[in-house]
């Protein structure tokens, strides 16, 4: 189990586990200036008020995701967020760290790399969370950038 505590959305019934030690691990990579982050996530708006600040994480922006009436996170086969991703990213490059992906985003990925939009996503355990190799992986990824800079 990840260590820290469950938090839990109003709006969604599943538990998040956050871990203190986290906010450390990224504030590093997001104060970096090579990412602009942002948050995609089904908490929306309220990462930047309650999960950033219990993790000490800077405020930074999140994208507005719809709210769906789904019974599964891959109603299609792949992350439901991704379609919405794909879209606000357009051609930029793209870093994307969730515990939640299927083949066929992996697959996304590597076609999105092929075309030339260099992309990148991390795929932590969810019973184990974000670990340091994870950034490592990041920071490698970014070093090769030919601008160095992704979102």
């Amino acid at each position: 189990m990840p260590r820290g505590t469950p938090g839990r959305h109003p709006d969604d019934p599943v538990p998040i586990w956050l871990d203190p030690s986290h906010g450390c691990m990224l504030t590093d990579l997001l104060t970096s200036g090579l990412v602009t982050p942002v948050w995609c996530t089904s908490w929306r708006r309220d990462a930047t008020t309650i999960i950033g600040p219990l993790l000490g994480l800077p405020d930074f922006p999140y994208l507005d995701l719809p709210r769906p009436q789904i019974t599964t996170s891959h109603p299609d086969g792949y992350l439901w967020k991704r379609d919405h991703v794909d879209v606000w990213l357009a051609d930029a490059p793209a870093v994307w760290i969730d515990d939640d992906f299927t083949s066929l985003d992996h697959d996304w990925t590597a076609e999105r790399t092929a075309s030339g939009t260099s992309t990148l996503i991390v795929q932590p355990d969810p019973h184990l969370g974000l670990q340091p190799e994870h950034l490592t992986e990041v920071t490698m990824w970014l070093a090769q950038l030919p601008t160095a800079r992704a979102v």
